[in-house]
């Protein structure tokens, strides 16, 4: 599996409640669920107008298929080509 980082552009997303944030969460519940372990859904940061979710999918044309299906946008997938934290600079 590859990892991606998806932008979606959702106006007002920062304003959802708890209850709007779970509803959302299980409607891309269930679009991964139809996918059948294509893509996996690792987490997302919501910031002003904006969403970037980490996934893990098999190729982009999943992480495409997950936001048909869910109704929510992905307006950029972008490859994760790798990982850099605190800790690569004691390797």
């Amino acid at each position: 599996m590859k990892r991606f980082v998806i932008e979606r552009h959702i106006p007002g997303v920062e304003r959802l409640d708890a209850l709007q944030l779970k509803e959302a969460a299980s409607t891309s519940n269930a679009a991964l669920a139809r996918l059948a372990g294509r893509a996996q859904w690792v987490q997302s940061y919501v910031v002003d107008n904006k969403t970037y979710c980490i996934y893990l999918a098999d190729n982009e044309a999943s992480v495409q298929e997950h936001a048909r299906l869910s109704g929510f946008p992905a307006d950029r997938v972008t490859e994760v080509r790798g990982v850099i934290d605190p800790m690569t600079a004691m390797a």
